[in-house]
């Protein structure tokens, strides 16, 4: 079986006190709402976990209600880290699951064809993940804020999620992380200490993520203008 583990437990302190980012309205509907609805709707997911904070469920419940799920889920209760609240998801998933995609709850405009890409590529190598090639001019700092020197780009990715594991995989990365005691921003990290290929998949459509209200019109934009001339310029750049 496949699965997908979203992580939702976060709690988005770029957005400021008491605010939820995943529950703030974005193309008429709460950005959890959308980024569920998106593996929700894949036809090769079996299973969900959302991973939610203890005390959430009703209000998941809820965003399940909206978007009319179609596939079974469950909740797992987040960790003190995120590596913690992924880790708390896999043991929710079910015992069949042999594929794993874990993704960030904010990043609601992910493409059938991304998870589709990602799905395949972590099938036939163990391990995979969503990204874009770095295109800016990147720069080194001084500690005092000044240019130290020139980044050569040719081979910098920004990682994005899916992040897509055979199980087995990302369970013994994840056990190694615990057991060194490190603490790690993204899943394909753990996998790197077990020396654990991973597959960089193009994002060829736009993936963005949710971090303060300023990333809010760009997303509404993508979920809500697919056809018009903007947004095929964002999705397509000459």
């Amino acid at each position: 079986m496949i699965a997908a583990v979203i992580v939702a437990a976060g709690k988005g302190t770029r957005m400021g006190p008491n605010i939820d980012k995943l529950f703030l309205p974005v193309a008429g509907r709460p950005v959890i709402a959308h980024t569920w609805e998106c593996f929700d709707r894949f036809p090769a997911i079996g299973h969900i976990v959302v991973v939610v904070r203890d005390g959430m469920q009703n209000a998941f419940l809820e965003i399940a209600e909206q978007i009319r799920t179609t596939k079974p889920f469950t909740f797992a209760i987040g960790g003190a880290e995120r590596q913690d609240s992924v880790w708390n998801g896999l043991s929710a998933l079910p015992r069949e699951t042999t594929i794993v995609a874990i993704h960030d709850g904010a990043r609601p405009c992910t493409s059938a064809e991304t998870i589709r890409e990602t799905l395949a590529a972590a099938a036939e190598t163990g391990a995979a993940v969503a990204a874009q090639k770095i295109t800016d001019t990147i720069k080194e700092s001084t500690a005092d804020g000044h240019i130290a020197r020139s980044v050569d780009r040719s081979r910098l990715w920004s990682v994005q999620t899916p992040q897509v594991f055979r199980v087995a995989v990302i369970r013994k990365a994840l056990a190694e992380v615990a057991a060194r005691k490190l603490a790690i921003t993204d899943d394909t990290a753990a996998c790197e200490l077990i020396g654990q290929p991973v597959r960089l998949v193009e994002s060829t459509a736009p993936n963005p993520k949710v971090t303060t209200r300023a990333d809010l019109p760009l997303i509404e934009l993508l979920l809500t203008g697919k056809g018009s001339p903007l947004a095929d310029m964002i999705s397509h750049p000459r």
